[in-house]
């Protein structure tokens, strides 16, 4: 049985389509903000089984994957992912986005991948993860929306 299940995370006890903006995992990692340039203790995410769909927060606050080149060393790991394209701008609206890493001067220098996210009511956003294909990169979490440039030291 094939699901139809696309725009959700499938029930299993009747099989109905939940909307993840009302059921997803929280990612609450400090590690993982934009402007954490500790990497005494490298992470990595390909070594987590992603399900489902998850919703970032940096402590109390709200964050999102940055729509921005990052340099290298931040987000607690060596290569932090990033996503090329802008977030959906519409509630209810879900996009394919591009994830790339950035490494030695290269801001996709491994395989990038893609994932789903959704513009939630609310004006939050939840994300369907996926693992990266090799290790020492981390999917990064912001709070500003800054487009272009480096993060601010």
């Amino acid at each position: 049985v094939v699901s139809s299940c696309t725009e959700g995370v499938q029930n299993r006890v009747n099989s109905q389509c939940v909307d993840p903006c009302h059921n997803y995992t929280v990612l609450n990692d400090d590690w993982r903000s934009t402007n954490n340039t500790d990497i005494q203790v490298l992470h990595c995410d390909k070594n987590i089984d992603w399900q489902g769909w998850y919703r970032l927060f940096l402590g109390e606050s709200g964050a999102h994957i940055p729509e921005r080149c990052l340099d290298p060393n931040r987000c607690g790991t060596h290569a932090p992912l990033w996503i090329t394209q802008p977030h959906p701008t519409q509630s209810g609206e879900i996009l394919t986005r591009t994830v790339c890493s950035s490494w030695k001067g290269n801001c996709c220098q491994f395989e990038s991948h893609t994932i789903h996210v959704k513009h939630c009511y609310g004006n939050y956003y939840v994300y369907k993860l996926v693992k990266p294909a090799t290790c020492q990169l981390a999917y990064c979490a912001g709070n500003s929306w800054q487009t272009r440039g480096d993060t601010a030291p």
